[in-house]
C-alpha cells in the first residue's frame, strides 16, 4: 500500500521534529509531522525549563528565524531568571521555568493548526530508500509513504532501553515504545552509530517537602519575554526551592553503587559530563560534602515537582530513602521514580552541515539523533534541518550560516566537524566570537535572513529597522554632544563610585566610564529617553564594549576567507603531496567543504592544512593553463 507523495516527512514531534516541521510548512511545503503519541507533542520528558547559559542564546536565535520554541516558552512561563548577571554581556542568559503541561499543549495546537502540516500518530518502522535516496518511510501498518525529503528526529527512542537498578526494558522514554525496527534498518544502512546515556531525577508531591526548610528562589520580578512576538507576559509564578544533599545521602550512594546499572556494567552507553547523575558526583567528587538540590515545579495545576539534583539509576526501593535523606525532602513522595535511559545515536560527522547525512541524499537529522542534549539544541537543529530540507525540495542553494553568526552555527560545525564523544550541550564558551553572539543582538543578526526564508513577517523586519535606525542616531549623538565638568556631572560620577571629570568629554567617552550607564545620560538631558530598556542595554553595550566588538568582527573577517577558500568536492586527498596516510584517510573521510572547516577536524595539523592549500593552488593553476591552451 502506498499514498499520493508528500513533499516532507518528519519521524518524532519533540523539539527537534515540531520546529522542523513548522518550518517546511510554513515555506510552502506539505508535511506530515509522525509521533508514536499525539498526547505528547512537544513534551518536556526532563527538566522543566527552557533556555539557560548559552541555551537562551539558541531560543533567541531560533525566535528570530521563525521558530516557535521562545514563543511556546513565553506562553507558559511561570518564573524568568536571568544568569550570569555578574559577568560581561557576552555570556549572560535568560532561563524561563515552565509549566511542562502547557508547553506542550501550545506546542501542539500550533502544530494542529498549522494549514500545511498534518499530525499523524502512528510508528515508522523504516526508510524507503532507492539508489542512494531517501524517498520516503514505511508505516507499521504496512503503509509506505512516499515524499521528496525525510528529516528523522527520534530523540531517545533508537534502541531505547530504561535502567532502574537491576531492572532494564526497552523505552523511549517512561511509559512509552522504543524504535526497535526503524533502528536496525538505520544501522544496515551503513549510517555510523554509537550509544549514549541520559537520565532523569524523580517527580515528587509538592505537598509532602518541607520547602519552609528549603531556600526560596522566586526568579527575577521582571518577566522578560524570549519571542520578539510576546509584548509582555502577564502570568502567575511559582518559586523553585533549594537545599543540598547531606551526608546520608552520600553514604546510601556509596553503600549502593554495586546496584547503580552505571557502576555493575549494565550501561555501555557514554553517560553526559556535563549533567552527571547523582552516583556520579558522589563517586568522582568524593571531596564534596554536599550538592544541590533544587524543587522546581511542574506547572501551575499540579503539585508534582521535579528534583533537579537527584537524578539516579538506583532500584526504585532506595530511592524513597535517598529522596528523603535531603533537608526538606524527609517526608517526600515519589510520583514518579527517577531512571538512566540508554539510547543510540548517529555520528554526526556522517553529516554535511546542512544536515543532511553524505550517505543517503534527501535524509536530514535533527535533535538527540546527533548526539545532542537538551530541548534548546534538538530544537535548533530541527529549524536548521528543516529550513534545508525545504529549500532542497525547492531547488534553492542551503542556508548556512559562518561560526561568527550564530549559536546555531557553532553547534551544526562542532558537529559535523569535530564529532561526539559524549552529549553534546551548548556553552558560551564553544563560541569563539561570543561577544559578537549575544542574546540582546539575535533579531539584529538574523531577524532578516528569517524574512528572506518567509519565516518572519515583514512588520518585524519594518520594527527593525526602525530600531537600528534610533540606535545609530543616538550613537551619532553621543560622538558630537560634549559633557563638561560641572557640579552635577561630578556629584553624579561621585555617588557612584568614580572619579570627577577634570576636562569636557564627548557622551561616548563619558559612557565608557565603567560607572555610567544610559539612564545617566538621560538623566543629565544629554540623549532622549525614548529608548525602551532593551534598546538602553543595547547601546551601553555597543558603546562600552566597542573595542572589544571590532576586534572580535576582524577576527571574524579573516576567519571568513578560510570558509569561503572552498575545497572542491572531487579533490582526491591522496593525491595531495605532503600528507601523511594518517591524514589523507581522516580527510577523505571527512570531506571538508573549505579550509575553514578543515582548520576544526579533531588532529589536523597547521603544516597538513598548508599542503592542501598548496594542492589547491597547483589545481587551478592547471585548470586555468587548460583553459588557456589553444584549441586546434
Amino acid at each position: 500500500m502506498q499514498c499520493d507523495e508528500l513533499d516532507i516527512v518528519v519521524v518524532g514531534a519533540g523539539h527537534a521534529g515540531c520546529e522542523a516541521a513548522l518550518s517546511c510548512a510554513r515555506m510552502g511545503l506539505s508535511v506530515r509531522l509522525y509521533t508514536l503519541n499525539a498526547d505528547t507533542v512537544g513534551l518536556m520528558p526532563c527538566n522543566p525549563s527552557i533556555g539557560g547559559l548559552g541555551k537562551g542564546h539558541l531560543v533567541r536565535e531560533i525566535d528570530a528565524l521563525g521558530g516557535q520554541m521562545g514563543q511556546a516558552a513565553d506562553a507558559s512561563c511561570i518564573q524568568y531568571k536571568r544568569l550570569g548577571t555578574s559577568k560581561g554581556p557576552a555570556v549572560q542568559g535568560s532561563r524561563m521555568q515552565c509549566d511542562r503541561f502547557e508547553y506542550s499543549l501550545v506546542m501542539k495546537a500550533v502544530v494542529e493548526a498549522e494549514p500545511n502540516l498534518t499530525l499523524r500518530q502512528e510508528m515508522i518502522t523504516g526508510l524507503i530508500v532507492h539508489h542512494g535516496t531517501c524517498k520516503g518511510v514505511r508505516e507499521r501498518c504496512g503503509l509506505e509513504v512516499y515524499c521528496k525529503a525525510v528529516i528523522l528526529a527520534t530523540g531517545t527512542f533508537l534502541n531505547g532501553k530504561i535502567h532502574v537498578g537491576e531492572v532494564s526494558y526497552g523505552a523511549g522514554r517512561a511509559g512509552e515504545f522504543p524504535s526497535i525496527e526503524l533502528a536496525a534498518q538505520i544501522r544496515a544502512l551503513g549510517l555510523p552509530m554509537g550509544c549514549f546515556k541520559t537520565g532523569t531525577p524523580p517527580r515528587v508531591k509538592g505537598s509532602s517537602l518541607h520547602l519552609d526548610m528549603m531556600e526560596e528562589d522566586p526568579g527575577d520580578e521582571f518577566l522578560r519575554p524570549f519571542s520578539l512576538r510576546t509584548h509582555a507576559i502577564r502570568r502567575p509564578v511559582r518559586s523553585c526551592f533549594k537545599t543540598y544533599t547531606s551526608v546520608h545521602t552520600h553514604e546510601i550512594v556509596r553503600r549502593n553503587l554495586s546496584r547503580s546499572p552505571l557502576y555493575s556494567g549494565t550501561i555501555k552507553g557514554t553517560p553526559a559530563r556535563y549533567c552527571p547523575s547523582l552516583e556520579d558526583k558522589i563517586a568522582r567528587f568524593p571531596q564534596r560534602e554536599r550538592h544541590l538540590v533544587v524543587a522546581e515545579p511542574e506547572g501551575l495545576r499540579t503539585n508534582e515537582m521535579y528534583v533537579k539534583g537527584l537524578g539516579n539509576s538506583l532500584p526504585s526501593e532506595l530511592q524513597a530513602e535517598l529522596v528523603q535523606s535531603v533537608p526538606g525532602l524527609e517526608h517526600a513522595e515519589i510520583i514518579r521514580p527517577a531512571y538512566a535511559i540508554e539510547y543510540e545515536f548517529i555520528h554526526p560527522t556522517g553529516l554535511l552541515h546542512t544536515l543532511e547525512t553524505r550517505a543517503i541524499h534527501r535524509l536530514y537529522l535533527a535533535g538527540q539523533i546527533n548526539g545532542t542534549s537538551g530541548y534548546e539544541e534538538a530544537a535548533a537543529q530541527g529549524l536548521w534541518a528543516g529550513i534545508n530540507a525545504a529549500l532542497a525540495v525547492k531547488g534553492l542553494p542551503p542556508f548556512l550560516l559562518d561560526r561568527s553568526e550564530a549559536y546555531m552555527a557553532v553547534m551544526v560545525d562542532d558537529l559535523v566537524s569535530r564529532g561526539v564523544q559524549e552529549p553534546y550541550r551548548m556553552f558560551t564558551s564553544r563560541s569563539e566570537y561570543r561577544l559578537l553572539l549575544r542574546e540582546d543582538n539575535a533579531a539584529l543578526r538574523l531577524l532578516k535572513k528569517g524574512n528572506e526564508l518567509g519565516l518572519i513577517p515583514k512588520y518585524l523586519v519594518d520594527e527593525l529597522e526602525s530600531k537600528e535606525m534610533l540606535l545609530q542616531r543616538n550613537l551619532q549623538l553621543l560622538e558630537t554632544v560634549r559633557i563638561k565638568p560641572s557640579p552635577e556631572v561630578n556629584s553624579l560620577v561621585q555617588n557612584k563610585g568614580g572619579k570627577e571629570i577634570l576636562q569636557t568629554l564627548s557622551g561616548k567617552k563619558f559612557l565608557k566610564r565603567p560607572e555610567i550607564t544610559v539612564n545617566d545620560l538621560i538623566a543629565l538631558e544629554v540623549i532622549g529617553g525614548d529608548l525602551s530598556s532593551e534598546e538602553r542595554n543595547l547601546l551601553e553595550i555597543m558603546v562600552k564594549y566597542e573595542g572589544y566588538i571590532e576586534r572580535q568582527r576582524r577576527e571574524a573577517s579573516r576567519a571568513e576567507k578560510m570558509e569561503h577558500a572552498l575545497i572542491p568536492d572531487d579533490l582526491d586527498f591522496q593525491c595531495v603531496p605532503g600528507l601523511s596516510r594518517e591524514m589523507k584517510d581522516r580527510l577523505m573521510a571527512a570531506r571538508p567543504r573549505s579550509l575553514g572547516h578543515m582548520s576544526r577536524i579533531p588532529g589536523v595539523t597547521p603544516a597538513a592544512l598548508t599542503a592542501v592549500m598548496v594542492g589547491l593552488r597547483n589545481r587551478r593553476g592547471l585548470e586555468q593553463q587548460k583553459s588557456t591552451r589553444p584549441q586546434w
